[in-house]
């Protein structure tokens, strides 16, 4: 498959997520990596946006809870380009009757090619990555074949 580059800024465009258990843990890996985090644009679902801003009084745009449409959202701003790096703490444990949307945000991180953290430890060496402080080009796939293949009528 051709790709094309989409170039990430040396500030980040960055989503941030987090199953109700999971919470906690990623405030506290906020805190941690305030200082790193303020350099960057971040983008939260409902709750966790919320928690954000009451606790570390962050500037963080919020979207919509996840159950109402916010993982699918951030998918949608993924596909658009509107962001470049997502951290999702989500809980493997926990059944949660939007599982099917958490399944899709995480594919369309890989369709699109951002990075991805989903725990505590890949989000900080992701963080700590000196990629973080450059543009970074990103490889895009190219899917103009797929967009124009030929569909075949019911």
């Amino acid at each position: 498959m051709k790709s094309y580059v989409l170039k990430m800024g040396k500030k980040k465009k960055i989503a941030l997520v987090a199953h109700d258990n999971k919470k906690q843990d990623l405030i506290e890996w906020v805190r941690f990596n305030r200082g790193s985090l303020d350099r960057h644009e971040l983008w939260a679902t409902g709750t966790t946006g919320s928690l954000l801003k009451k606790e570390l009084d962050l500037k963080v745009n919020i979207l919509q809870s996840g159950p109402l449409g916010g993982d699918q959202q951030v998918g949608a701003k993924i596909a658009e380009g509107a962001i470049d790096f997502l951290i999702f703490f989500w809980d493997p444990l926990e059944p949660l009757p939007h599982d099917p949307d958490v399944k899709a945000l995480l594919r369309i991180a890989v369709v699109w090619n951002i990075p991805v953290a989903c725990n505590r430890s890949s989000a900080d060496f992701m963080i700590s990555s000196s990629l973080m402080q450059e543009e970074y080009p990103r490889l895009v796939p190219d899917y103009s074949d797929y967009r124009s293949r030929a569909v075949k009528p019911d």
